[in-house]
């Protein structure tokens, strides 16, 4: 882990709410102007912290925008290192940047675009492991990696550190967002869905494959890692209707967007609620 100021201790640790500067009034004022975020919504935007998995295709406008927003603290987990190929679609790195780790790449971007932003830098694969020494510091992950073991990790972690958790995933010319928070209930006291509600089981090895193989548009990756950002956004703010239980489907190549509803599982609930 790097860090340029002193490391988070967990929720207790939260900072409450600071005033913004004069500077970040300026900055925010188009945010400020609307009255879903006004003052306090900005001032929630520079309390939170936020962690971001993968600083590639889908963390790249994710870290971009939410650090333009003013989340106050931005953590980055990654143990990749900046490449040719990855400047098509990764817009937080720059080819002066190839070679560098990502997550040093992306602090410096973050740090031209708004220095009252504070990065915390993890240099190295989300893991079970890495979730329990880190996840305590933070009260939002966001899950940008590109493979289903990250994934289901990812929402097994945030579910027992009971954690929203925006997820996103990409292909070809596809992608999907949603949004976790399995430890809530609806308003008719049922749980909200897991990640393995809506994907009971990883795929076979090799049964998807890597953009590596197939290729993505890059494009695509900002679309669908812009959405994820939103998300962020409004549970941060408490604005709007977060896509928890809504799977958010996008057809590039159509120009199309849908929306898949999924449940608890009933077994799953039966034995959240029996332990």
């Amino acid at each position: 882990m790097t860090d340029t100021f002193p490391a988070a201790k967990g929720h207790a640790s939260i900072a409450p709410m600071e005033p913004l500067s004069p500077e970040e009034i300026a900055r925010y004022q188009r945010h400020i102007l609307l009255p879903e975020i006004g003052g306090a919504g900005q001032q929630k935007l520079k309390a939170a912290r936020v962690l971001v998995i993968g600083a590639g295709g889908l963390g790249a406008p994710i870290l971009q925008y939410l650090a333009a927003a003013g989340v106050g603290t931005l953590g980055i987990s990654d143990d990749d290192r900046v490449s040719l190929s990855n400047l098509q679609r990764q817009v937080i790195h720059d080819s002066g940047t190839i070679g560098e780790l990502k997550t040093e790449s992306a602090a410096f971007a973050i740090a031209r675009l708004n220095p009252h932003v504070r990065v915390i830098r993890f240099e190295e694969r989300f893991s079970a492991d890495s979730a329990r020494r880190h996840l305590s510091g933070f009260d939002l992950v966001i899950d940008g990696s590109d493979n289903f073991d990250t994934r289901y990790t990812a929402a097994d972690a945030a579910e027992a550190a009971q954690l929203p958790l925006v997820t996103g995933a990409v292909g070809r010319f596809d992608g999907s967002v949603t949004v976790l928070k399995p430890y809530e209930t609806t308003a008719d006291g049922v749980l909200n869905p897991t990640y393995r509600d809506l994907f009971p089981e990883k795929p076979p090895e090799g049964l998807i494959p890597v953009c590596a193989e197939t290729g993505v548009i890059g494009a695509l990756t900002g679309v669908i890692g812009t959405l994820m950002a939103m998300e962020a956004i409004k549970l941060i703010t408490g604005t709007g209707e977060p896509l928890v239980g809504r799977l958010l489907l996008y057809d590039a190549l159509a120009a199309r967007f849908d929306t898949i509803r999924y449940k608890r599982r009933r077994a799953r609930q039966s034995q959240s609620q029996a332990s």
